[in-house]
């Protein structure tokens, strides 16, 4: 077997992206993506999980955006690639799903036309062959009357077909890596419910390694294997699906977990919020992000970072008082289960 197949589909080392030489927006994230895995990055809105996404294609913004560590594609870096690379790299190695493909797409070309395209750019092949490999990707995403809907335009499709549309552009050219941007956000539930099951399919069927980014811990717990929880451009939290959602350690995470419907102490009582806002991140204080906002912090919390504490096999938590926060959200638990 080759080296290369032998290398994590993904691998970020000391990631730090600072736009504007202030606002550092992510801060130091170690994260491995193995092969066939799907990992999903939760966290409230500007926690720094899209900005990640973004750095491993290199699409943020390179006159305003600073770059330290390492991103490894497949063993190669991601740092050291030129343009040409780059292009190569994009589509054929590794694709994005965005946010809001109404934006994402060009309104003044078919959709069609538009994924025709990519496989032309990146395969080399002519336009019967590429409408044909279009026409493919659109009935392996299951849209309804896929050759009429090749020739619509992105205004003409509803928000769930345009969203199928994306996931079938970024498949296209049968990349390894899938990043997937909040994909479900502007879509209604029974959509994204339907979005969801076919990520996970696909994923499945292509044995793509997939990272996807939502604030859902429902949609994280329906597509992923494991969860990274993200606050303030850093990973607290991360283990398997079943570990963040089971048996939390962080108090972020557990405040995450409370603030869900069935994360409320009792039938009829109020949500559970997260008290504060999130840090102004263009001017960082010493210590632990999250002790303003924390119920278990204290002094050294506010002073020095905390360490990464093992919680179990492959499951990691950065904080202080772990054993505390999980005995606090297990307690809840049984509070719950005894009314």
């Amino acid at each position: 077997m080759s080296r290369g197949l032998t290398e994590p589909a993904v691998e970020i080392q000391g990631l730090k992206v600072t736009f504007g030489g202030k606002v550092r927006a992510v801060d130091g994230v170690d994260l491995t993506l193995g092969r066939g895995q799907a990992i999903a990055l939760i966290g409230e809105s500007g926690s720094g999980k899209s900005v990640t996404l973004r750095a491993i294609m290199r699409l943020n913004p390179e006159r305003k955006t600073a770059i330290e560590g390492r991103i490894l594609v497949a063993g190669r870096d991601v740092m050291a690639m030129g343009k040409r690379d780059l292009t190569a790299l994009r589509g054929r190695e590794v694709a994005m799903i965005f946010q809001e493909p109404l934006l994402a797409l060009d309104p003044v070309y078919t959709v069609g036309r538009q994924i025709m395209e990519a496989i032309r750019q990146h395969e080399g092949i002519g336009a019967a062959e590429a409408r044909a490999r279009a026409l493919q990707q659109f009935e392996r995403v299951r849209i309804p009357s896929p050759e009429r809907r090749l020739d619509a335009y992105p205004h003409e499709m509803s928000g769930g077909m345009r969203q199928r549309a994306m996931i079938a552009l970024a498949l296209a050219c049968n990349p390894k890596v899938l990043l997937a941007d909040e994909p479900t956000t502007a879509l209604d539930a029974t959509v994204q419910i339907q979005i969801l099951l076919l990520l996970r399919d696909l994923q499945a069927e292509l044995g793509l390694s997939t990272l996807f980014v939502t604030h859902d811990l429902g949609a994280a717990v329906e597509v992923a294997d494991r969860i990274a929880v993200m606050y303030a451009g850093r990973i607290v939290e991360e283990g398997s699906a079943r570990q963040v959602v089971l048996n939390p350690h962080h108090p972020y995470t557990i405040g995450l977990l409370r603030s869900r419907a069935d994360g409320a102490l009792a039938k009829g009582s109020r949500l559970q919020t997260i008290p504060g806002s999130p840090p102004d991140l263009a001017n960082r204080q010493p210590g632990c992000p999250f002790a303003p906002r924390c119920f278990l912090a204290e002094e050294r919390c506010r002073v020095g970072d905390p360490p990464v504490v093992e919680a179990g096999p492959g499951h990691r938590a950065a904080c202080w008082k772990t054993d505390e926060a999980t005995r606090s959200f297990q307690a809840q638990r049984a509070e719950m289960v005894e009314a």
